[in-house]
């Protein structure tokens, strides 16, 4: 065995084995990461997923549009302080390690939910409401900020040679399993409750829900490894990162995360879509919710795999056209067959062609940059990206299918912005045989 920093030493025994000089996080280890990611977005985007019940209870209610609009414009608040959470946490996972920038965020995340969940309604408390979560959604946005750029420098530095793709895939993989449960929590509660007690309470219930696995989430994190000191199996510095500015490479890299994230926000807001321009029913609209987790799950994986075994730019490139192609067809069909089954359908094959692009990209991106600049890298172009295309999505196409009275509206976006991210992809280097 080579001789190891204290920092690596003190990792082996907390379940990674050792491949060269760098550490390689076994199963378990890897699990222990995304469980505490997959808590953090189901926390976030359950606010999504009750964007109605939460606009009713907690803002000015002049019109249902106008207090839909103003939860949905809350929401997007959250993202302001993600580009925040990205350079602090992302200089913190650089400088003083991975496992400590996560484990801060979660606490973040946790008093932000709480303060959601806990939150009086404005009946009660006036204007006093919105404030207090408006606060609670820039702490939410600035954990989630910081969460993606260490945890996707850890998956990709700790995984074995050939899986990095597989490994780094469940960062994505690990949302799809919390919009997955969220959704699930979803259409239990709508089918469980009356429609006037989920505006009173029920879609509370949820948030708190989530916040009872904070303790064991926060002991997994603690006991997680270090990677940012082990040493990569080779020495040699790739020649884009010998030649490519770490700037050039966080816009490049915010080009890319454009369209998926429009994707990912646009499949987060079905069930809402569905309630308001579909007229359907809260139960039956959370099933778009339930396949979009699932199909973010499987299908990330799947993307994750099939990037280890093509390379990164192809399996992020084409599934990303496939989508501009095909959404707007995808939404005609769902606006003139408008039954649960289209719903489901739909929301799957617009979620899977997302996981399987967006997991190729979140592997290709961090992996990119040199370990030094890894974790701020990617947090930065991630958190920018995220908060002027993600933080604004729901907002624009509710305005969007209202101002126009187009409900196909969000597929002309989503057509757009995945038309800018196919040519950033062109732009990115292949780093499939790379060292980390």
């Amino acid at each position: 065995m080579s001789a190891t920093t204290p920092e690596m030493a003190c990792t082996y025994g907390n379940g990674v084995g050792e491949i060269g000089n760098a550490p390689v996080a076994t199963r378990a280890v890897v699990a222990a990461a995304v469980a505490g990611n997959a808590l953090e977005f189901y926390d976030f985007v359950t606010y999504a997923f009750f964007a109605v019940y939460i606009g009713n209870s907690l803002f000015p209610q002049h019109t249902a549009y106008i207090s839909l609009l103003m939860s949905v414009g809350v929401f997007g608040i959250g993202f302001l302080a993600r580009p925040l959470g990205g350079v602090v946490f992302g200089l913190m996972g650089d400088r003083i390690g991975r496992r400590a920038s996560l484990i801060v965020t979660i606490v973040l995340m946790t008093a932000g939910t709480l303060g959601v969940a806990l939150t009086p309604s404005f009946s009660t408390i006036g204007i006093a409401a919105p404030v207090i979560v408006v606060i609670a959604r820039l702490l939410q946005g600035l954990a989630l900020g910081g969460e993606i750029g260490p945890s996707s420098a850890f998956l990709v530095e700790s995984a074995p040679a050939g899986k990095r793709g597989l490994y780094a895939s469940w960062q994505l993989g690990s949302q799809g399993a919390g919009i997955l449960v969220a959704g699930l929590m979803g259409v239990l509660f709508s089918r469980v409750l009356s429609h006037a007690d989920m505006l009173a309470w029920g879609w509370r219930v949820p948030f708190l829900i989530g916040l009872l696995i904070v303790p064991l989430a926060m002991y997994m994190r603690r006991a997680m490894p270090e990677t940012l000191h082990s040493v990569p199996m080779a020495h040699t510095t790739p020649r884009h990162r010998a030649s490519t500015a770490p700037g050039k490479l966080v816009v490049i890299a915010v080009g890319v995360i454009l369209g998926g994230t429009v994707s990912t926000y646009v499949g987060n807001y079905m069930t809402t879509y569905a309630i308001t321009a579909l007229k359907m029913p809260a139960a039956v609209a959370m099933g778009a919710t339930v396949a979009v987790g699932l199909f973010t799950l499987v299908f990330s994986i799947v993307g994750g795999w099939l990037c280890d075994r093509y390379g990164r730019k192809p399996i992020m490139f084409w599934p990303r056209v496939l989508a501009a192609v095909a959404t707007v067809p995808a939404f005609l069909l769902l606006n003139a067959v408008p039954t649960p089954l289209t719903l489901v359908l739909v929301s799957a094959f617009l979620a899977a062609l997302t996981a399987i692009s967006g997991a190729a990209s979140l592997v290709a991106i961090p992996e990119a940059f040199a370990r030094r600049h890894r974790a701020l890298g990617l947090g930065v172009a991630y958190a920018v990206g995220v908060s002027i295309f993600g933080g604004t999505t729901q907002f624009i196409i509710t305005w969007l299918i209202h101002a126009t009275g187009n409900p196909v509206a969000p597929a002309w976006y989503v057509t757009i912005a995945s038309i800018v991210t196919a040519i950033a992809m062109l732009a990115m280097p292949e780093t499939r045989d790379e060292p980390t």
